[in-house]
C-alpha cells in the first residue's frame, strides 16, 4: 500500500452490521454505512466478506521450523524426551539457520492472516543463543509486517543442565520478553528448583512467564500449584502463562475447581492448541464461564515433534471447536476468540480491535459470521498490518527473503 488512506467497503462485521471502514495513518479513523474516502484512498471490495481483527498466534515455535524444506518422516518415539532427543539430533545434523527458517515460516503466517506472535526459542547448551540472535536478526527485517513477541524457551530441562539458567537470564537481557519453563517435575525432577529459578530472574528482570506444562493428574496439579504460590508471592498476577495444562483435562471435578480457583485468584492465562491423538486438554467451555483467561497457538509447525500443524490459526479454531464438540455459535466464537482477542491480551498489544481508532490489522474472509468463519476456515482474501496489505487471497506480499 503506498496510500495513507484505505477504504474498506461493505464490510460485514461480527455483530451482523454491514459498514465501510475509514483508514488512516494506519488506524480504523471511522466505520459508516455510507462512508467515504477521497479520490486517492486506495479502496477494498469486501462485500460478502467478514473483516476480523488479525489472528494472533500466541504459542508458536518458528525458530526449529522445518518449513519450506523437503518432506522429512516423523521419526521421533512416544514420550516428551524421545521427542527432545530426536528434535536435537535432525537439528545438529541439518544445521539450519533460526533467521531463515523463520522468515519462512512467518511469511505462511501472514498470508494465512497472523498480525501477532508470541514465540519460544530454544535456548540452551547446544545452541546457546543463536536461535534468539538468528529470529531477532529476522524480525528487524519484518518489523513492519507483524508484530513478535519472544519467549526465553529451555527445551531440554533447566536444572539437569547446568548452565541454562545463566543463558536464559542473558536471553531476557538480549530483548526476549518472557522466560520460559519446562515441566518442573517431569523433565528436570526438581519443580521447587526451576521454579524459583525463573521466577526469580522474572522478578529481577521485569519480565512475563509462561511455563510448558506437560505433566498430567495430580503432577501437573501440584506444578500449577506452585506456579501460583510463586504469582502471588512475587505480585505477578497477569503476567504468568501455562502452556497446555494437560492436567487440567483429567482432573476430578473438585480438584479441577481448586485449580481454577488458583487461576482466577492469579490470573494466570491458560494455552490449548487442541492437541490430537487422544492427549488430554483443558475443559474449554468450563474455563471460559469460569472467566479464566484463554489463549491459543499452532505450537510447532512441521517441525521434528509434528508433521500436521500447519500455522493457520483460523484452522486453528476450528481444531479447538472440534475437540470440544462445539457445534453451537457461541462455542465457535469462543474458539476464534482464543485465537484473537485472547492472545492479543496476552501479548498485551495495544489498540487491538474493530473499534474506531484500534490499530488496523484486519484479516478480511470470504465467511457470513464469525462462526461460518472456524467452521470453513477459508484463506483470507485480504490480510492488513497498521493498515497496509500484506497478505491477497492467501499468499504473502511481503519483499523476497534476502
Amino acid at each position: 500500500m503506498t496510500n495513507s488512506e484505505l477504504l474498506i467497503h461493505g464490510a460485514r462485521l461480527p455483530d451482523g452490521q454491514q459498514a465501510n471502514l475509514l483508514i488512516r495513518r494506519g488506524r480504523i479513523e471511522a466505520a459508516g454505512p455510507d462512508l467515504e474516502a477521497g479520490p486517492d484512498a486506495e479502496r477494498i471490495n469486501a462485500t460478502g466478506c467478514l473483516v476480523m481483527p488479525g489472528l494472533v498466534d500466541a504459542h508458536a515455535h518458528i525458530d526449529k521450523t522445518l518449513w519450506g524444506m523437503p518432506w522429512r518422516p516423523h521419526e521421533a518415539g512416544p514420550t516428551l524426551i524421545d521427542r527432545i532427543d530426536n528434535e536435537r539430533r535432525v537439528m545438529n545434523e541439518l544445521q539450519l539457520s533460526a533467521e531463515k527458517q523463520s522468515a519462512r515460516l512467518l511469511r505462511h503466517m501472514v498470508a494465512r492472516g497472523t498480525t501477532h506472535v508470541r514465540t519460544h526459542i530454544d535456548v540452551g547448551l547446544d545452541m546457546k543463543l543463536s536461535y534468539l540472535h538468528g529470529v531477532q536478526a529476522m524480525y528487524e527485517k519484518h518489523r513492519d509486517y507483524i508484530d513478535l513477541e519472544i519467549v526465553a524457551f529451555p527445551q531440554t530441562g533447566v536444572m539437569l543442565r547446568p548452565g541454562t539458567l545463566d543463558l536464559l537470564d542473558q536471553a531476557v537481557l538480549d530483548g526476549a520478553q518472557v522466560i520460559g519453563g519446562l515441566d518442573p517435575i517431569g523433565v528436570d525432577n526438581d519443580p521447587a528448583g526451576q521454579l524459583n529459578a525463573i521466577f526469580a530472574i522474572a522478578g529481577r528482570r521485569g519480565c512475563g512467564i509462561d511455563i510448558h506444562l506437560h505433566d498430567r493428574g495430580e503432577t501437573g496439579a501440584m506444578t500449577i500449584e506452585m506456579i501460583a504460590e510463586r504469582t502471588k508471592a512475587l505480585g505477578l498476577a497477569g503476567r504468568v502463562a501455562i502452556s497446555h495444562a494437560f492436567c487440567l483435562g483429567t482432573l476430578e471435578p473438585a480438584r479441577l475447581e481448586q485449580m481454577i480457583a488458583l487461576l482466577l485468584d492469579n490470573d494466570i492465562a491458560i494455552m490449548t492448541h487442541g492437541p490430537v491423538g487422544g492427549i488430554p486438554f483443558p475443559p474449554v467451555r468450563l474455563l471460559a464461564a469460569r472467566g479464566v483467561r484463554l489463549f491459543t497457538g499452532s505450537d510447532g509447525v512441521r517441525d521434528c515433534w509434528s508433521p500436521l500443524n500447519t500455522g493457520d490459526m483460523l484452522e486453528r479454531a476450528y481444531l479447538i471447536a472440534y475437540l470440544n464438540g462445539f457445534r453451537d455459535d457461541a462455542g465457535l466464537e469462543l474458539a476464534l476468540h482464543m485465537a484473537t482477542y485472547g492472545g492479543a491480551q496476552l501479548m498485551g498489544a495495544r489498540g487491538y480491535g474493530l473499534s474506531v481508532g484500534s490499530v488496523a490489522d484486519l484479516v478480511i474472509v470470504p465467511a457470513e459470521t464469525a462462526a461460518e468463519a472456524v467452521a470453513m476456515h477459508p484463506r483470507p482474501r485480504y490480510v492488513l498490518k497498521r493498515g497496509r496489505i500484506v497478505a491477497r487471497d492467501g499468499c504473502s506480499l511481503l519483499p523476497p527473503i534476502d
